[in-house]
């Protein structure tokens, strides 16, 4: 949990924790316990799991005070993935809206000329819309023209718990592009949400670590304490890295007579 002046700012919402839950692979009574653990203020949704007056609806897990995020998975195209976000804003669910356009079964990665598209269609039908989407900067500058709010590359393929293998692509986004970036997808490990914060990363999002974890309640534990100290790194300044050789830490002269 960020202080209040170091607020994460997603359209005109302040929010302190930059944690984001994923909910995919929870079900309604674990949701309340990761989200306790977590601290997030901010919970992604799959509209199909948003059954309005059925038995099990997914949205009665959330207390008040979470932001919902629905996303757009099933999407193949800018059209289905705008037609997810508006189901989702008359359920209740709000203006925010994570566009995920796949259409990639085996690998499952992110369709990045659809999610520009879908990007430019919700933003001007009012959505705040954060794109998921690969981390390519060509890609992220069309999407900050195109009006979103925030840019979410993937750390690794989805549920794979592979970590940060676009790091290095993670990085020129965080260093070219002036919005928040928020690492989704691959995440597996604590210190890995860490890294992300370190090099700049304004928020991780994390499903599949928490809920493969043995311990699911105190790996949302571990993630929220994780996240919290790389972004206190990363505004304290990190200290230089040496490329070769070393560097006594303590001077060694001027204590010792001889």
């Amino acid at each position: 949990m960020t202080s209040d002046e170091d607020a994460l700012m997603l359209g005109e919402q302040a929010f302190r924790s930059r944690f984001i839950l994923g909910s995919g692979k929870f079900s309604s009574e674990m949701m309340r316990t990761v989200l306790e653990h977590s601290g997030a203020e901010i919970a992604t949704l799959a509209v199909r799991r948003a059954n309005a007056g059925g038995a099990e609806n997914i949205l009665d897990s959330f207390p008040p005070g979470i932001r919902l995020l629905p996303n757009t998975s099933g999407a193949r195209s800018a059209e289905e993935a705008v037609r997810i976000a508006k189901l989702a804003r008359e359920l209740g669910c709000g203006d925010f809206v994570k566009v995920e356009v796949i259409g990639d079964s085996k690998y499952l990665l992110p369709d990045n000329t659809e999610t520009v598209r879908a990007t430019e269609m919700l933003v001007d039908e009012g959505f705040v819309v954060l794109p998921y989407m690969y981390p390519d900067l060509y890609a992220a500058r069309a999407l900050a023209r195109a009006g979103a709010t925030a840019v979410m590359p993937l750390g690794a393929p989805i549920g794979s718990n592979r970590g940060l293998l676009t790091a290095d692509f993670i990085r020129i986004l965080v260093e070219e592009i002036d919005l928040p970036i928020i690492v989704d997808a691959g995440i597996g490990r604590p210190s890995e949400a860490c890294a992300a914060m370190e090099m700049g990363c304004a928020a991780v999002m994390a499903n599949t670590a928490i809920a493969t974890a043995g311990d699911v309640a105190a790996m949302a534990d571990a993630f929220r304490l994780a996240i919290a100290a790389g972004r206190a790194a990363y505004r304290a300044g990190l200290g230089r890295k040496l490329e070769k050789g070393a560097e006594a830490s303590s001077p060694l002269t001027g204590f010792l007579e001889r």
